[in-house]
């Protein structure tokens, strides 16, 4: 009887276990998917390998400064979510710094935006941002239609099983 309890719940387990495996295996790649991006925006944006070459090391170091912003703002969330009785008065600054956020994200471009302008012309800079947030957005469908798929297929794994 011990022995069919102890095998039962390694059966329970076991697939716990893979598919957290599974999981971390999945972790973006975010050297695979800045190469993606770059390809992707060179090709919609139609610019040269000199243009390109100019480009992406200003557009990183603009994202990763907008990066930065987000990050710090997320550990502010992250805090306040962990305590349960949140205030109003917390509420009413979460709301303010993500204000603040928005007009530093905006003071960033605006800082930028002739250092990209003596880089490409005003059309090919439109369309490579434009290409970005297509690009950004088709990655986040991309991302959404895998979990969803993980997740129906381990719902249908769980239904054959009680079947």
């Amino acid at each position: 009887m011990r022995k069919s309890i102890i095998l039962i719940l390694m059966l329970c387990i076991l697939p716990i276990y893979t598919y957290s495996l599974l999981a971390q295996s999945r972790r973006m790649d975010m050297a695979d998917y800045e190469k993606r991006k770059m390809e992707y925006i060179k090709k919609e944006a139609g610019l040269t390998k000199e243009e390109a070459d100019k480009y992406f090391p200003l557009n990183s170091e603009l994202t990763q400064k907008k990066f930065e912003l987000y990050k710090q703002h997320r550990d502010k969330i992250q805090r306040i979510k962990e305590n349960n009785n949140i205030s109003d008065q917390e509420y009413r600054k979460l709301l303010e710094d993500d204000l603040e956020i928005k007009v530093k994200e905006a003071a960033l471009d605006k800082l930028y935006a002739p250092q990209f302008e003596k880089i490409l012309g005003p059309e090919k800079l439109f369309r490579a941002q434009q290409a970005e947030r297509k690009f950004i957005q088709q990655e986040v469908t991309n991302f959404r239609n895998e979990q969803e798929n993980r997740s129906n297929q381990g719902t249908n794994r769980g239904n054959s099983r009680r079947r």
